[in-house]
């Protein structure tokens, strides 16, 4: 369980990440689009576990890796924006957030889901034990 500090530092990261990504580090997604689903904040605030989305991206594999490369200059923008704020300017670490994704298979699955119709001969159980 997240204390309500870890709380309010996760979503402050996570709003400057959102900002940082959608300004100056937009070249690494193309014309694709990243959200910062989640952010997740170590007890001690020392780490950042961030979850990205992103939309209009093919390969999201090779854009995490991209991510990754770029992670000490993306550290380095949120320590210019938050500095002033916090002691300890957290290390990142980036994750897939692939629930969009889970959920639309889900939807596809009970899309794709045929249920008969029930038979009016099936006698019920609660009436017929009343009777």
């Amino acid at each position: 369980m997240e204390t309500k500090r870890q709380q309010k530092f996760g979503r402050q990261i996570q709003k400057d990440l959102s900002d940082i990504f959608q300004k100056e580090f937009k070249m690494i997604f193309g014309n694709g689009m990243v959200t910062v689903t989640e952010v997740k904040i170590s007890p001690d605030l020392s780490v950042a576990r961030c979850y990205l989305s992103f939309l209009l991206i093919e390969d999201r594999e090779a854009v995490m890796d991209q991510i990754d490369i770029a992670n000490k200059a993306i550290r380095n923008a949120l320590a210019n924006r938050i500095r002033k704020q916090v002691r300890i300017i957290p290390n990142l670490v980036f994750f897939l957030d692939d629930t969009a994704a889970y959920a639309a298979k889900i939807e596809a699955l009970f899309e794709g889901l045929v249920i008969p119709p029930a038979d009016g001969d099936i006698p019920n159980r609660v009436t017929d034990e009343i009777d």
